[in-house]
């Protein structure tokens, strides 16, 4: 089977190929919209609404219900209005809104739902029929016509919409019979349910009747299909909303006054009984749950049409997005949804499948209301509706539908988010490029921005975390400096990996480039962080500037982390260069990497310690996060000390250990006594087995190149070492004292 979609200019979204002449607002989304909406729930289960909760019980039902209907409509109407809206409906609005993860994420629930649906109007119109004629076997007819339904979409939707004027007009027929009949028993209205009887709960039968007003997701299914959209989609669901909300203020009305409570339950036909001409009813019914299962049999599989062609669905499903014909219709979608909804009608009955819709179609109008209200609140200038609707409504709709889920069934609830949860989690991991933008970096400048201008410009010491700047070089060459960085960060700091380069020839598209191959090597270590490409005609020169420079705000680079510069002929501009980070207060982390060893195990750590002053706090912290990470969790540190007597060793030991349970760092204690050796023998000898090696460094003077030449030699041989200079105009001793705020990672 040949790929029906083809790539046009490199995008990597899929051609959909142009409806030649689509459907009006009447026949394309009021017919399907209001024949939805008159269905199967009002002619099988309006009685049973009326008599377990009572009519002013159904009323607020009916109100309730609506309103939640209109708020999403008005929605809906406000993203119509603003983007060209395609084969999909509410998939399409959702994926072109909150990005194709979200709109998946609620794309397969809502092909689910529509399926269900197609289940819910067969299951109902095989209940209607077997009650009529009983010697038929319910599930052989719901299944025939199941098959039946499915085969008139697949031959044209211009058919099906044709086929329902004639539905319509036989549901205009039954409501006037039923408003010239008459009361079948004496009966008094009764207004509330008794306290004594043996009544459904209001929210299980919210829960029935809800599917009756979610009508309008026909309607907008049908969006690839019709001419204009952006006009059709809310005049025709506004009127479709307008006319099933005063059809359904009356019904309860005509209810009540003709049969009492119990009869309306116990008889699922009683429009039947208390009608003028009672046939009228069955046509109605008939009619009604036919017409419901082609709408929705139209629906789904657009749906399933335009997930499969966002390339949502997995890859061996792809042929899902084939149209045939010349108005683009889904048969291969269609075939598969009946099979889908034929193993539902077997297996389904009305009052298990009509809560589980009601969830579904829920979650839909939520985010439907949340896209909408996400972009008015943002109020980008792409977002230019011409149907306008302030954010306020459509985030109260979103949390109508959550707070009327909850009331449900809170169970329930949790099941459908979990689910939905997982498509989306499976559709990030999945790394899906889309050839259309969203509202989600919006959402993110926004918080930003919010974010930026709170943040104080003082030191908070209980706040602080490492946000180290990376100078790589090239960091497939020097990954341990990006490594460490990362473990100290722990996903929480901001990272950033700077490369300079001294070439005049590298474009800018070139640095641009660049710049994303290390982002995207950072991704693919698990690392996350942002990467800069620097030209410059010095490579220290060019650093210096970049470091005085970058940032934002009070967010800028807190710690340089820099590899140990070998050539002693670079070692001036390279000294010069690290008294110009300690100058702007920035920390340094020389990194003198071991290459035969690199950091070994990742289990064992030694700090050489002098006390909490000076570059001692800052020695702790770092030792305390890179244990805490994920590569070294769980390594040994060691704070060791050496003294000149045993004597001097007792009293270290004592101040030190109550010193060491204050900062709770888990650090082990080793004060070792010299005997007479030097400090770099010692350190040889005791930190020979070490993992890594951290020590402090000296700030620096004028004397400083030699200081570091003398630091190189005596490191030669030994573990990767990280020399460490505290430079920030912060405590660092109080950071320890909060260690909650680092124990929380």
């Amino acid at each position: 089977m040949k790929n029906p979609f083809k790539k046009q200019n490199g995008d990597s979204s899929p051609v959909i190929p142009p409806v030649k002449s689509g459907l009006g607002t009447f026949g394309g989304v009021f017919t399907p919209s209001i024949l939805t909406i008159l269905g199967v729930i009002m002619y099988l289960r309006f009685g049973w609404v009326v008599g377990n909760v009572g009519l002013l019980g159904t009323l607020l039902i009916v109100t309730l219900s609506v309103s939640i209907t209109f708020l999403t409509a008005l929605s809906v109407a406000s993203i119509a209005t603003d983007q060209q809206v395609r084969a999909g409906g509410a998939y399409y609005m959702i994926s072109r809104s909150l990005g194709v993860e979200a709109g998946g994420a609620i794309g397969i629930p809502l092909f689910i739902a529509l399926t269900l649906s197609i289940a819910l109007y067969t299951v109902g119109f095989a209940e209607s029929v077997v009650s009529v004629f009983p010697e038929l076997d319910f599930k052989t007819v719901g299944m025939v016509t199941t098959v039946l339904v499915g085969l008139l979409a697949m031959i044209s939707a211009k058919v099906a919409i044709r086929a329902q004027y004639f539905i319509m007009f036989g549901i205009a027929l039954s409501l006037v019979s039923l408003l010239f009949g008459s009361p079948i028993e004496e009966t008094s209205i009764e207004l509330m349910p008794a306290t004594n009887t043996n009544r459904e709960s209001f929210w299980v039968v919210f829960a029935v009747f809800f599917p009756a007003v979610t009508g309008i997701m026909a309607g907008v299914n049908m969006s690839g299909d019709l001419k204009n959209p952006s006009k059709s989609i809310p005049k025709g669901t506004f009127a479709a909303i307008l006319v099933g909300y005063i059809i359904y203020m009356g019904l309860p009305v005509i209810l009540a006054n003709r049969a009492d409570a119990e009869t309306l339950i116990a008889d699922p036909l009683i429009m039947r009984k208390i009608s003028y001409w009672g046939d009228a009813i069955l046509i109605g019914v008939w009619g009604a749950t036919l017409s419901s299962a082609v709408g929705s049999i139209l629906g789904a599989p657009r749906v399933l049409q335009a997930l499969a062609r966002d390339r949502v669905l997995p890859q061996w499903l792809s042929w899902l997005g084939i149209g045939t014909a010349k108005d683009d219709s889904p048969r291969y979608g269609t075939l598969f949804t009946m099979l889908v909804a034929l193993v539902a009608v077997y297996l389904g009955n009305l009052n298990i499948i009509a809560p589980i819709l009601t969830m579904f179609f829920l979650t839909t109008y939520g985010v439907l209301n949340a896209a909408a209200g996400i972009e008015g609140l943002l109020a980008s200038p792409s977002f230019r509706p011409a149907f306008k609707v302030h954010w306020i409504f459509s985030l109260l709709g979103t949390l109508g539908c959550i707070a009327v889920m909850f009331l449900i069934n809170g169970v329930a609830t949790g099941i459908a988010f979990i689910f939905i949860t997982i498509i989306f989690v499976w559709l990030q991991s999945r790394e899906m490029k889309t050839a259309w933008g969203d509202v989600r970096r919006g959402v993110w400048m926004a918080l930003v921005r919010i974010g930026l201008l709170n943040l104080s410009t003082e030191k908070d010491s209980k706040t602080w975390r490492p946000h180290p700047l990376v100078l790589s070089g090239a960091p497939t060459k020097r990954w341990h400096l990006i490594d460490f960085a990362s473990s100290i960060t722990h996903n929480r700091g901001i990272l950033t990996v700077a490369t300079v380069l001294t070439s005049k020839l590298t474009t800018i598209e070139r640095r641009k480039q660049m710049q994303q191959n290390i982002e995207d090597f950072l991704v693919k270590r698990s690392s996350r962080g942002f990467a800069r490409v620097i030209e410059a005609d010095d490579t220290f020169l060019g650093a210096e500037s970049f470091v005085r420079a970058y940032g934002l705000a009070s967010l800028e680079p807190n710690t340089i982390i820099l590899g140990d510069s070998e050539n002693s002929l670079y070692r001036k501009n390279y000294c010069d260069m690290i008294n110009s980070f300690y100058k702007l207060n920035r920390n340094l982390l020389i990194i003198k990497e071991n290459k035969e060893k690199g950091y070994g195990q990742k289990k064992n750590i030694d700090i050489w310690w002098g006390g909490l002053k000076g570059n001692g706090g800052l020695l702790m912290i770092l030792a305390y996060l890179l244990k805490s990470s994920r590569s070294w969790y769980g390594a040994k540190v060691t704070l060791k000390m050496m003294v000149d007597t045993e004597n001097a060793a007792q009293d270290a030991r004592h101040n030190l250990l109550e010193v060491i349970k204050k900062l709770r760092t888990g650090a082990n204690l080793e004060v070792i006594v010299s005997n007479g050796r030097t400090f770099d023998q010692v350190l040889k000898e005791s930190s020979a087995g070490a993992d890594l090696i951290f020590m402090g460094m000296k700030s620096p003077d004028a004397d400083f190149e030699n200081y570091y030449a003398n630091m190189q030699d005596r490191l030669k041989d030994l573990p990767t070492t990280v020399l460490v200079l505290a430079a920030e105009e912060i405590s660092f001793g109080e950071v320890l004292l909060q260690q909650d705020v680092f124990r929380k990672d």
